[in-house]
């Protein structure tokens, strides 16, 4: 299959309702699977209390169990771009869906430690190759000046689906127990991969999607991803999106385990105090898409600093909450704000990039999000074993103002933006 999934047929077939069409149906498919694909890793945090206590695991140990999935999950962002940018999307979404969804129902025969971590690794394989095929289906099916809000649709239904989790996850462990709640989300997986296969639209044509664009420059760089590897843009990008996402890796894998532990909340009540916060930030990620596309997309700096500021001021707020309903006041105030800065740092380069080769590109800013998966569960667990949960959280606050000062340094307007080993920023 060639690099581009293109429609052999005339423009002028493509009415502007059928463009529209194909952009909604793919962005609702994605939105599915992303969802699912949020509820099958966040269910590991909620469940984190009670495998913790089956096997005797330290906070240190349990926070491996995230950090394992999120390193193999890093290590195939880029191979997942090149797959989709060589193979197409399509088929590669419903690989991806089939390896994890297998491996989600795999958890629930583990029998120790090293077996969690084993399968949990594998589990990232599957979910890896991922979020470079989504990219590469939207960037086919979308044209250039709507693609930041359709983008921050499906980042939406990212904390959506981490709303959602510990609502689902938290009755199904109290009803059918830690393992049986794995295997009831893995049929969930089976069905959207059936969805998904029989009802993604065909892929724009390429004058319409913008994927004709520079392909001059694509071939004589030797590649995509050798461009985009030598891009000072994509980098900076991948260092901001590292630092940024800490916040939300962390308070994934660590807030049910606060409010069960220190805050004695029990089980259904923490599901929804830990969902309150991820649905918040799945509204104004989507808010914050359409501002980015409609306001500030050659000024991502004025957008984003003021916002990760405001957030790191709300962070601390948090921390000295008195009581269980003020930290998750001021936890979803947080994430609401850091929600709106989401298209900001993940806007331009999204923009930018020529959909030739988004797949390796996004793969590439990816990897430095998934580097903070890899680090905020097992340095926060270290954190709360070696001194308290307050440490924990305050690691958070750091890393935001970091993400602060790495947005000073970053192109702003597409123009910014260059493949090649050198620009002006």
């Amino acid at each position: 299959m060639g690099s581009i999934e293109t429609s052999a047929v005339r423009l002028d077939e493509w009415t502007p309702a059928r463009v529209r069409r194909t952009a909604t149906v793919t962005v609702g498919l994605l939105m599915g699977v992303w969802i699912i694909d949020y509820v099958d890793r966040v269910m590991m945090a909620v469940a984190l209390p009670y495998i913790g206590q089956e096997f005797a695991l330290s906070k240190t140990e349990q926070g491996w169990l995230i950090t394992v999935f999120s390193l193999v999950y890093l290590l195939c962002q880029v191979p997942g771009g090149v797959l989709a940018d060589r193979f197409g999307s399509r088929r590669l979404l419903v690989v991806s869906l089939v390896l994890w969804t297998a491996f989600t129902a795999l958890t629930g025969l583990a029998w120790g430690l090293v077996s969690l971590l084993v399968i949990r690794a594998l589990f990232g394989v599957g979910q890896g190759l991922f979020p470079g095929a989504s990219f590469k289906a939207l960037a086919e099916r979308t044209t250039p000046e709507r693609r930041a809000t359709a983008a921050g649709s499906i980042l939406a239904s990212n904390q959506l689906g981490a709303g959602l989790a510990p609502l689902v996850v938290a009755p199904l462990l109290l009803v059918f127990g830690w393992r049986h709640t794995f295997w009831v989300v893995a049929v969930a997986g089976v069905l959207i991969g059936v969805a998904l296969w029989a009802l993604m639209p065909k892929a724009l044509p390429s004058a319409l999607s913008g994927s004709d664009r520079i392909a001059g420059q694509t071939a004589s760089g030797g590649g995509g991803l050798a461009l985009v590897i030598r891009s000072p843009s994509v980098w900076k990008f991948a260092a901001l999106f590292c630092a940024t996402n800490m916040l939300g890796y962390g308070m994934i894998t660590w807030v049910p385990s606060y409010l069960m532990e220190e805050r004695g909340i029990s089980l259904l009540n923490t599901g929804v105090l830990a969902a309150i916060p991820g649905l918040v930030m799945c509204l104004t990620t989507f808010v914050g898409g359409w501002l980015f596309d409609r306001f500030f997309h050659d000024r991502a700096r004025l957008y984003v600093i003021p916002l990760l500021l405001c957030t790191a001021v709300l962070l601390v707020l948090m921390l000295r909450a008195d009581s269980a309903a003020g930290f998750t006041i001021y936890q979803t105030l947080a994430l609401a704000v850091a929600g709106l800065s989401t298209m900001g740092i993940l806007g331009m380069p999204f923009r930018a990039l020529p959909p030739a080769i988004i797949g390796s590109g996004m793969g590439v800013v990816n990897v430095g999000g998934q580097m903070a998966g890899v680090l905020a569960p097992v340095v926060m667990g270290w954190l709360v074993d070696r001194f308290s949960y307050t440490a924990a959280f305050g690691l958070l606050i750091g890393t935001t103002v970091l993400g602060a000062l790495i947005a000073v340094f970053v192109p702003q307007r597409p123009e910014q933006f260059s493949l090649a080993t050198k620009e002006t920023v």
